[in-house]
């Protein structure tokens, strides 16, 4: 499914935002809507984005399309479990989370070859969740609350010698700049 308007300008908003930021590399989840906002992104920058199927969004399988509300409606049994708690998932004919790390664990130790290097990565909440996991308690500055990732928010990570330190959460001051 394509970028919708709104999608299209969270997208400029997004280039915007970045456009200082000396990009050297971008990646992108394969899915049309992460690819078209990353070569946004990259345009200004010079970049081709590399699109990478590991970035995919969940394999939602049965619950695929489907919100929170309307997956409890057909599986009331997961009342119990928090929709923020994306490592409780496994939708029947889907993923499981475990699954998805492993994904991510993959595209981060690829990245890690890249030293000294700006990388823009452009992908969905659900990878975004499973690269924090990945990430474990070398994850530093992360907040204690659950996580729930905005739309076209920026999360920002620094990779150091002491392992991955957090800079930007849920960035999402460049979609409402008159605020």
């Amino acid at each position: 499914m394509p970028l919708s308007d709104a999608g299209r300008a969270q997208a400029r908003a997004l280039s915007d935002a970045l456009a200082l930021v000396p990009f050297t590399r971008a990646y992108a989840s394969d899915l049309s809507r992460a690819l078209d906002t990353a070569r946004a992104i990259a345009r200004p920058h010079g970049l081709a984005v590399a699109s990478d199927p590991r970035l995919r969004e969940f394999n939602f399988g049965d619950w695929e399309g489907l919100t929170w509300t309307h997956i409890l409606e057909r599986w009331p049994e997961l009342a119990a479990q928090p929709y923020t708690e994306a490592r409780l998932y496994h939708p029947r004919g889907g993923e499981a989370f475990d699954d998805v790390v492993a994904r991510a664990t993959a595209f981060l130790h690829d990245l890690r070859v890249l030293e000294d290097e700006r990388v823009l990565v452009v992908t969905h909440a659900g990878i975004l969740h499973a690269i924090v996991e990945a990430f474990g308690p070398a994850l530093r500055g992360l907040p204690d609350h659950p996580l729930v990732f905005a739309t076209a928010s920026i999360t920002r990570v620094a990779m150091e010698a002491g392992g991955p330190r957090l800079i930007t959460l849920n960035d999402v001051d460049h979609l409402n700049p008159a605020a």
